[in-house]
């Protein structure tokens, strides 16, 4: 007798593993224009980020008053820097 194996659909879609996305955000003084400059930075990535279904929001990183021409005293991008480095950030 011939046997008959049903293979049967998998109940539950494929789900595609989201890529982990964080922001970093700075402005170069304390000032009151700088400060609301970085909140618009702020709100404006993190939505940017939520908006993706393929992406999934992880954090966001700043440094408020410095410089951006090197990377020491940035102490949100270094910690960015190394939250990618332990893989909790794809992109």
């Amino acid at each position: 007798m011939k046997r008959i194996t049903k293979i049967g659909v998998n109940e539950t879609p494929l789900q595609k593993k989201k890529i982990k996305v964080a922001a970093y955000c700075r402005v170069s003084t304390a000032s009151d224009e700088q400060i609301i400059s970085l909140e618009a930075q702020k709100a404006y990535y993190e939505e940017y980020i939520r908006a993706n279904d393929e992406w999934e929001y992880v954090g966001l990183y700043y440094d408020e008053g410095i410089t951006g021409t090197k990377k020491d005293g940035r102490a949100g991008l270094l910690s960015m820097i190394d939250d990618c480095e332990d893989g909790k950030i794809d992109a």
